[in-house]
């Protein structure tokens, strides 16, 4: 018998990281939406260098882009990217699964 599985932890299993995890998934069901950086550690409950590692490691993929003005710098997921339907389609199928 198959128990239920919380979609955040089979994320955290697939990519490796809890935290990269989190952003991806908030990033990926506000697609559209930018965040700067405070609002991304409070919308996920990261602290600071796992949320600058993991942003960094997302912007290196291309997956998440940044938007410097004056005083802060936003993300958003990059939808131009060729991961971004796939990691979409792999955050629905684990909500669906659950």
């Amino acid at each position: 018998m198959k128990s239920k599985t919380n979609p955040g932890k089979v994320l955290t299993k697939l990519f490796g990281s809890g935290a990269r995890a989190r952003i991806l998934e908030l990033l990926l069901s506000s697609s559209g939406r930018t965040f700067y950086q405070r609002e991304i550690m409070l919308e996920t409950g990261l602290s600071l260098q796992p949320a600058q590692r993991e942003l960094k490691n997302l912007l290196d993929l291309g997956i998440v882009k940044k938007r410097e003005t004056r005083d802060r710098v936003y993300y958003e997921i990059n939808v131009l990217s060729p991961f971004f339907e796939p990691l979409c389609e792999i955050c629905e199928f684990t909500k669906k699964k659950n």
